[in-house]
């Protein structure tokens, strides 16, 4: 669809998704104590579809979200569910800190996906973004070092599926709007995790479907503003501001639940910042060729 493109635009609707996914990650913390995560990811699925009904409806019904592109929505959703699956089965293997720093390469291979098969333009600044930002991720994780497990395996295969599903994401949204991107995410996910929940189902307790509601909620708005995103600028544009969610979460744990925020992570924080301040400058201008 066509977009004019705006870095502000986007940068904004990242706003969007960064405040989502922090109060999604503490709803999530909060739920996967008393419910298996198969069952928070359904659950979260099915009540996404239902409220994005409303919003549907209002764009013209289901008839405006029909899509010849039908078999890259299922491989990106399979790939999204499938790392997302990864990532948590990281979590209890390795130390969160090498898990979230592993996460964190997942601009790295957007970014030469994007350049690759997208045709994007991969300029010193972008270059300059995300290593500024790997930078400040590592400062603020210091993952210990030492030979790679299993874990740390699957969670780089993690970051991989993510990086992937970025790139399929930015091709989606050239010829799909952010609501038809979110409507098939949904559908494919309620689809691929229906079994599993189901298998695992077990009744939470009362309080915890609050929590469950939460992360519905972001959840579904969350990837409605990255793909809103996504229409406004380049993945390798994009993507790097997500870098700002590991100072935003650490700063989250530090108010909720009292875990230090420490100078390493100020420092890792600021090289975030500087990483997507020199993101947002606007590229050169391509030379017209000679007549």
């Amino acid at each position: 669809m066509s977009t004019t493109p705006s870095k502000s635009m986007a940068a904004l609707w990242m706003a969007g998704w960064l405040s989502l996914t922090l109060v999604m990650a503490v709803a999530g913390r909060e739920a996967v104590r008393e419910m298996n995560v198969f069952q928070v990811m359904e659950v979260r699925s099915l009540v996404g579809l239902c409220l994005l009904y409303p919003m549907i409806r209002r764009a013209g019904g289901f008839a405006r979200l029909q899509t010849r592109r039908l078999p890259q929505h299922i491989a990106r959703n399979l790939i999204h569910y499938v790392s997302q699956l990864g990532w948590f089965f990281a979590l209890t293997l390795i130390p969160i800190g090498q898990v979230v720093a592993i996460e964190f390469t997942m601009p790295i291979w957007t970014a030469i996906l994007a350049a690759s098969f997208l045709s994007e333009r991969m300029t010193s600044w972008k270059i300059a973004a995300i290593l500024l930002g790997l930078v400040g991720v590592i400062v603020i994780v210091r993952p210990s070092t030492g030979e790679i497990n299993q874990g740390q395996l699957i969670a780089l295969g993690a970051a991989i599926g993510f990086g992937v599903s970025m790139a399929l994401v930015k091709s989606l949204t050239r010829t799909e709007s952010a609501l038809a991107v979110l409507f098939w995410m949904l559908v494919v996910q309620s689809v691929a995790g229906v079994l599993p929940a189901l298998y695992v189902w077990a009744w939470p307790p009362g309080h915890i479907w609050g929590w469950v509601m939460v992360i519905s909620v972001c959840g579904t708005f969350a990837h409605y503003c990255l793909a809103s995103a996504m229409r406004y600028a380049d993945a390798t544009v994009v993507v790097p501001m997500d870098f700002l969610r590991v100072p935003l979460t650490a700063t989250a744990g530090w108010l909720l639940y009292s875990e230090r925020l420490d100078a390493w992570t100020v420092l890792g924080a600021a090289l975030i910042l500087c990483g997507n301040l020199l993101n947002l400058k606007p590229a050169p201008p391509v030379p017209a060729r000679a007549q």
